[in-house]
């Protein structure tokens, strides 16, 4: 759904472009689960742990959260429990490798204090609420923005949210399927993410939100940075004939 919206109403009255791109995008993310295989993501033991990973990787490389990952679960703190107890000074310390880390570590303790304070610290509590009611608080806690709330609906508390993020949107700028002006933003992206599935029956949707946004992560990160890197990459056959113009 888009921010509430259905996904049967995400592409309502959708023209013959929008169908268009909706139904190549739908073949991007069919050639690269046929490339990659299922990704059986979000790489975490908890879903404690998945939700600490979204704030972390705000900004950053995954490889930094690995390593804070690792110290926050050496310390204890890699539970509600722990999270709650640990010393500000001492949480900054062990996220340190995934930067920003007075503000990532006031938000995670701003995120247990609003699951104590509306849940009882319980994310079974949490999960069991409507998707609209809990994108909507997520969104109001400090350091979470869309694409960090989706993933935490998605990976953490099991909603068929979709998620979208930089890598998707020079996927879909580099191979035609959005134009270079205006920027789309994230809800439009969003959007356009959601209409590939639009046939699809629903309950298959979490399966799919979960590989796809799995699989443009693991493209992005490997062939489509700031400056592509088309050579091996699954998607580069599929890219428009001339590509030398393409915006990046």
């Amino acid at each position: 759904m888009v921010a509430g919206v259905p996904v049967p109403q995400a592409v309502k009255g959708a023209n013959d472009h929008q169908l268009s791109s909706a139904k190549e995008l739908r073949g991007l993310y069919e050639v690269l689960a046929k490339a990659y295989g299922p990704q059986q993501w979000w790489p975490s033991k908890t879903r404690f742990e998945t939700i600490v990973g979204a704030y972390l990787v705000q900004n950053t490389s995954w490889r930094g959260v690995v390593r804070s990952i690792a110290g926050l679960e050496a310390h204890g703190a890699l539970c509600v429990e722990g999270m709650r107890e640990i010393e500000l000074e001492e949480l900054r310390t062990l996220i340190r490798p995934s930067g920003y880390m007075v503000r990532k570590a006031a938000a995670l303790k701003a995120f247990v204090v609003f699951l104590d304070a509306g849940y009882g610290g319980s994310l079974d509590r949490l999960a069991a609420q409507p998707v609209e009611t809990l994108r909507e608080e997520l969104l109001s806690l400090p350091a979470v923005g869309p694409e960090t709330a989706d993933a935490i609906l998605l990976y953490a508390l099991g909603h068929p949210v979709m998620v979208v993020d930089e890598y998707l949107r020079r996927i879909t700028l580099r191979h035609g399927i959005v134009p270079p002006l205006p920027k789309l933003k994230y809800a439009e992206l969003q959007k356009l993410a959601l209409s590939a599935f639009a046939d699809d029956a629903p309950e298959t949707l979490l399966a799919h939100f979960n590989e796809f946004h799995a699989l443009i992560v693991e493209v992005g990160k490997n062939h489509c940075g700031p400056r592509p890197r088309c050579e091996g990459c699954p998607l580069a056959p599929l890219l428009p004939p001339v590509t030398d113009a393409l915006p990046g």
